[in-house]
């Protein structure tokens, strides 16, 4: 299937056809990751209700928790002013980050506590 038009004509793609996609857990409002998608990501998302991504490294779809069980169930998909991202709310099942943490933007990578830790 594709995606419905009245969705694809909303989005602004990067040179290589994705645009982003911001998680965040339902439950917390934590950012959880960044992800990539293109059409058929967002479409196969929209109609499963399971995550659905585009590996640029690998070059293929992968679902969220598909190997590792660490799944993401989707409660909504709410695109940006621009087209050129979508939010996906999700129920996070474990670490959402590859490294084994909650988040990819734990505390530990605080840039700017790093850098200014009295604020600037």
């Amino acid at each position: 299937m594709a995606l419905a038009p009245e969705i694809a004509d909303r989005l602004s793609r990067n040179a290589d056809g994705l645009i982003a996609a911001v998680v965040q857990e339902r439950a917390t409002g934590a950012v959880l990751m960044l992800a990539w998608m293109d059409d058929e990501a967002l479409d196969r998302t929209l109609r499963t209700g399971r995550a659905t991504y585009w590996s640029r490294s690998r070059q293929q779809y992968w679902v969220k928790g598909e190997t590792s069980g660490h799944t993401q169930a989707v409660h909504d998909v709410r695109i940006d002013c621009d087209g050129d991202a979508v939010l996906l709310v999700v129920d996070q099942v474990g670490p959402a980050c590859h490294t084994g943490t909650h988040s990819c933007f734990d505390d530990t990578r605080s840039l700017l506590m790093d850098t200014y830790p009295d604020g600037g």
